[in-house]
C-alpha cells in the first residue's frame, strides 16, 4: 500500500466531509440579509446543464472555475447567491430519450439525479435550496405566463414565412441555431427552408438597445463574445428607397449605398419571399414555382456564397429607378434572403461582386458610377468596392467623398419623397415554435370564431400530456397533435369547440429567464419576487462556454430588457461580467469516442480523487484557454495535496495563537501570498493563485525543517492560510486540514486572512542583469537603490565581468531596482 493511501486516504476524506457539509448547509443564501442591506451581495452564476448523461470533463472544468470565485466572495464577507438547476426541456434530452427507447421524463429525471449526486460529490458551493428543473410544471407555468405577457405587449406574434427546417430533428430552427456551414447546431444535419406559420418573439424591437449596450459590456465581458453579438445584430446605416413597379404597389429596398443608385440596372427579390409570388407575371409564374422548389433545398450559407453560380428567374415586371427614371427588370434569385431588409435589393453590378456575377450570367447591363482607377467591371468581371470619384451619377458627379455622397443622395431622395435615411439590422425576430414533444406547450387556443385566444392565467400551466407508449420520433408535425383529448378544448372566450396550439417552445425560452426564477424557486404566486430581483440583481459574474456567445446570451439580454419594460426589474443587462472557459481536449484534439481519446470524468475521480482533478483543471491554464489533458498531471496534484495536508499535522501551536511573535521571514511570504492572491482572483488568474499556494506550502515546509519549528506561530498562520486558499479548489483537503488545525467546520465559513501592510515591505528585491538580452546575473539589492548605484554594482559583479570578457560597453540601460541591460 502506498504512502498516499496510508496517510492521505482520498476516498475516506470525501466520505467523511460530504455528509457534514450537507448537514451544515454552509452555502445557503440569506435573502433577508440582502434585503435589509446588512451585507453586500454577490450573485454567482454558472450555465446550468442539459441532463443528457452524467457530468463530463467540460462540466468539471467550468464548475471548478466557478467555485473559485464564489468561495472567494464568501471569504471576503459578501452574501453569495450561487444556485444550480437543470435545463431539462429541449432536443438534446428528447433525442437521447428516443435513442434509449425511454419516455423523455423518465430519462431526463433519472439523469438529473445522477448529475446532482455527482455535483454534490464534486464539492461545489451551490445553494441546493434553490434547485429547479425547467421541465417541472411549477417552472414552465411561469414560462407560459411570460409568453402571454410578451404577447400582451406585442412582442409575441404568429406569422407565415420561410423558416429554417432541420430534416433530421424534424423541427424549425431560429437563425441563431443554424451554424456557419448551414447545418443544425444540434444534430449537424443540413438545414433547408419551409414555408410555415410559426410563433416569434419580436427581438428586433430591441435591436438598437441590444447593440448599444454592448459598449457598456466591452470591458467586463470577453472581447470575442461582445464582437460576436455585435456582428450578429449587424447594425448598418443607409436608406429605404422606393421603386415604382408597373401594375403593383411600390417596392421598398434597404441599401447602405444610396449614392450608387445611378448604377442600379436591375432589382432582385428573394425567390422564396412572398413578394416574389406577388410580383411575378402570369407567364413567368410556372418558371418561378419550379425555381422556388430548387431554392428550398439550399441553406442560407450556400445561397450567400460568393463563388456559387448565380441562378434566377425574370419575374416579367419592371421597376422605375427613382433617380434615373429608367425601367429596370425585376428578377427572383437565391442570393437574396427573404428575411433581410424587405427581401429585395437594388442591384448595382459594377460595385457588388454578387450582383456583377448575376448580371454577367443573365446578360444584364453594368454601369460604373464610382471611378476607383481600376479596370471597368463590365470588362474585367471584378466589381470595384473602394472609394473614388462619382461618374454618371447626375448631381453627385465629381464628388470623391463617399460619406458626402451618401448624405447628398439621402437628401435628394427625402426631398422628392422617394426614400428616407434609416438604420437596418441583421438581427431577425426569434422563431420560438418547435414541432417536438419535450418542451413547454404554447398557451394559446385556436378558435374558428375568436381566433388566437390566450389560456386564462388561472388555467396555467398547460401541462404536457404524458403520451406514455406513444411514438415521439420526429415526423415534421408535433406529436401533441395526436393527443386528441388534450388538443380538443372549449374556447375560453365563446365556449365553442377549439384546439390547443400543438407546438412547444424552444428550450432557449426556458434558459432566457431561469436566473430570475432562482430568486423565488418555490413561489407559487409569481414568476419571481421583484423585490428580490432588485436586491440580488444583476448577476455579478456569469461563467460558461463561448458556444453560447450569440444564442443564449442574446436571448437572455432580450428577456431582461422586456422584463424591465414590464416593470418587473430595474436593471438593463442580466450579466455584469461574463467569463468564458476553454475546453478540455486530449492530445491536441477535441475528445471523441470515434477518435478514441475520450476522458471519463468518473474514472479520473476514482483514480485521483475530486480535489486532485479540480486542482489540475484550475492550475492547468487561465480559464479562457483550452486544457490538454495529455499535458497535465492529476497524479502530481494528488502528491501536492498530500504535502499540504501534512503541514496541518505538523503544526504544534494552539488555535488562536498570536502570530505576531512568529518567524518574520515566513510571515512575509504568507502575507505577500494573501495580498497577491486577492489581486489575482479579482482578475481571474486562478492558475497563478494555485502556483502561489504551492510556493507557500514549500516555504512553510522549509521553515519547519530549517529550525523555525512546528510550534512557531508563523507556521500556524501560514498553514491556516494554505487551508483557506486550498478550499477554493480542493475543498476536501482544505476541510481536513482545518479540522487537524483544531477548528470547527467549515473552512468555507472562515474569513479571508488580514494582510499586515508592514509585512509587504520588501527588504531586498532581485535585480536581473542582462548582457545582449541574456540573463547573466541576479543581484539582491535594496528597493531604494539608485540607478547609478545599481549600474556600478552590476558592472562589478564577477559573473557580469566574465560575460563581458573585455569587450567595450556601448550602453547600459538601468531600470532600478529590478533591471540592468548591458549592450557590448
Amino acid at each position: 500500500m502506498s504512502e498516499t493511501e496510508v496517510h492521505f486516504d482520498v476516498r475516506a476524506i470525501e466520505e467523511k466531509w460530504l455528509p457534514v457539509w450537507e448537514k451544515l448547509d454552509p452555502f445557503r443564501a440569506d435573502d433577508a440579509v440582502v434585503l435589509a442591506g446588512e451585507r453586500e451581495k454577490r450573485y454567482a452564476l454558472t450555465m446550468f446543464p442539459y441532463p443528457s448523461g452524467d457530468l463530463h470533463m467540460g462540466h468539471a472544468e467550468v464548475f471548478a472555475i466557478h467555485d473559485v470565485i464564489s468561495r472567494y466572495w464568501r471569504f471576503r464577507g459578501y452574501e453569495v447567491l450561487n444556485p444550480m438547476g437543470w435545463d431539462s426541456f429541449g432536443l438534446p434530452a428528447e433525442n437521447a430519450a428516443i435513442r434509449n427507447d425511454e419516455h423523455p421524463a423518465t430519462y431526463t429525471y433519472a439523469n438529473i439525479e445522477t448529475q446532482a449526486d455527482s455535483m454534490k460529490r464534486y464539492g461545489i458551493s451551490f445553494d441546493w435550496s434553490r434547485r429547479l428543473h425547467t421541465s417541472d410544471p411549477e417552472y414552465y407555468r411561469w414560462t407560459q405566463w411570460l409568453f402571454l405577457k410578451f404577447r400582451e405587449a406585442g412582442l409575441a406574434y404568429r406569422k407565415n414565412s420561410p423558416v429554417n427546417w432541420c430534416p433530421k430533428d424534424q423541427t424549425v430552427l431560429a437563425n441563431e441555431q443554424v451554424l456557419a456551414d448551414g447545418t443544425c447546431e444540434r444534430c449537424g444535419a443540413e438545414v433547408t427552408k419551409r414555408e410555415l406559420t410559426q410563433w416569434y418573439f419580436r427581438t428586433t424591437q430591441y435591436a438598437q438597445e441590444l447593440y448599444d449596450c454592448l459598449d457598456d459590456l466591452q470591458d467586463s465581458w470577453i472581447g470575442k463574445v461582445v464582437n460576436a453579438q455585435r456582428n450578429w445584430i449587424g447594425r448598418s446605416e443607409g436608406a429605404h428607397v422606393t421603386f415604382e413597379v408597373e401594375g403593383h404597389e411600390p417596392l421598398t429596398v434597404f441599401t447602405t449605398r444610396p449614392d450608387t443608385l445611378w448604377g442600379a440596372t436591375f432589382m432582385v427579390v428573394a425567390a422564396d419571399a412572398k413578394l416574389a409570388a406577388e410580383l411575378v407575371s402570369d407567364e413567368q409564374r410556372p418558371a418561378l414555382e419550379d425555381y422556388r422548389e430548387q431554392v428550398r433545398k439550399a441553406s442560407d450559407i450556400d445561397r450567400l456564397a460568393t463563388d456559387r453560380p448565380k441562378t434566377g428567374v425574370f419575374l416579367g415586371v419592371h421597376a422605375t429607378n427613382p433617380v434615373t427614371g429608367e425601367q429596370i427588370p425585376v428578377w427572383a434569385a437565391d442570393y437574396v434572403l427573404a428575411d433581410y431588409g424587405t427581401g429585395a435589393i437594388m442591384a448595382v453590378p459594377a460595385h457588388d461582386q454578387r450582383d456583377l456575377d448575376f448580371a454577367r450570367a443573365m446578360d444584364l447591363p453594368v454601369r460604373r458610377v464610382v471611378d476607383t482607377g481600376e479596370d471597368d467591371p463590365a470588362v474585367s468581371g471584378v466589381a470595384t468596392t473602394g472609394n473614388g470619384t462619382y461618374v454618371s451619377s447626375g448631381p453627385l458627379d465629381g464628388l470623391s467623398d463617399k460619406t458626402e455622397g451618401i448624405r447628398r443622395a439621402i437628401e435628394l431622395l427625402e426631398a422628392d419623397g422617394r426614400g428616407t435615411g434609416t438604420v437596418n439590422f441583421r438581427l431577425r425576430d426569434w422563431l420560438l415554435s418547435r414541432q417536438r414533444y419535450w418542451g413547454a406547450p404554447i398557451p394559446i387556443i385556436h378558435c374558428p370564431d375568436c381566433g388566437e385566444v390566450p389560456v386564462p392565467q388561472d388555467q396555467l400551466p398547460v401541462e404536457l400530456p404524458e403520451l406514455r407508449g406513444a411514438d415521439l420520433k420526429p415526423k415534421g408535425t408535433s406529436p401533441l397533435g395526436a393527443a386528441s383529448d388534450w388538443v380538443n378544448v372549449s374556447c375560453p372566450t365563446c365556449g365553442g369547440p377549439a384546439k390547443r396550439d400543438t407546438d412547444t417552445m424552444d428550450t432557449f425560452v426556458d434558459s432566457s429567464w431561469y436566473f430570475f426564477r432562482y430568486l423565488s424557486p418555490n413561489d407559487a404566486t409569481q414568476a419571481f419576487d421583484p423585490a428580490l430581483a432588485k436586491a440580488w440583481g444583476p448577476i455579478d459574474l456569469y461563467i460558461g462556454g463561448d458556444e453560447h456567445a450569440v444564442l443564449h446570451l442574446l436571448y437572455a439580454r432580450f428577456f431582461t430588457k422586456v422584463l424591465r419594460d414590464l416593470g418587473l426589474i430595474d436593471w438593463d443587462e442580466p450579466f455584469t461580467a461574463y467569463l468564458s472557459q476553454g475546453k478540455v481536449i486530449n492530445n491536441g484534439r477535441k475528445m471523441s469516442k470515434s477518435l478514441g481519446n475520450g476522458i471519463n470524468l468518473g474514472t479520473q475521480l476514482e483514480e485521483y480523487g475530486v480535489d486532485a482533478v479540480r486542482l489540475t483543471l484550475v492550475f492547468a491554464s487561465p480559464p479562457e484557454d483550452n486544457i490538454d489533458w495529455a499535458d497535465v498531471s492529476p497524479a502530481g496534484s494528488a502528491k501536492f495535496l498530500q504535502r499540504a495536508w501534512r503541514l496541518a499535522g505538523d503544526v504544534a501551536s494552539a488555535p488562536g495563537t498570536d502570530p505576531a511573535t512568529g518567524d518574520v521571514a515566513l510571515r512575509k511570504v504568507t502575507h505577500k501570498t494573501v495580498h497577491e492572491a486577492a489581486q489575482l482572483l479579482e482578475s481571474y488568474r486562478f492558475n497563478v493563485v494555485v502556483a502561489r499556494t504551492m510556493e507557500l506550502v514549500n516555504a512553510t515546509r522549509k521553515a519547519i525543517d530549517s529550525g523555525c519549528g512546528p510550534a512557531d506561530p508563523a507556521v500556524r498562520e501560514a498553514t491556516e492560510t494554505v487551508a483557506i486558499l486550498l478550499s477554493l479548489v480542493a475543498p476536501y483537503t482544505a476541510e481536513e486540514m482545518w479540522a487537524r488545525l483544531g477548528h470547527e467546520p467549515s473552512v468555507a465559513q472562515a474569513a479571508w486572512p488580514t494582510v499586515d501592510p508592514a509585512l509587504l515591505v520588501e527588504d531586498t528585491v532581485t535585480a536581473v542583469v542582462q548582457i545582449q538580452g541574456k540573463v547573466r546575473a541576479r543581484l539582491e539589492v535594496s528597493p531604494d537603490i539608485t540607478e547609478a548605484e545599481l549600474e556600478a554594482l552590476a558592472l562589478a559583479d564577477e559573473a557580469v565581468v566574465k560575460a563581458i570578457d573585455g569587450r567595450a560597453v556601448r550602453k547600459v540601460v538601468v531600470r532600478a531596482p529590478k533591471l540592468v541591460n548591458v549592450v557590448v
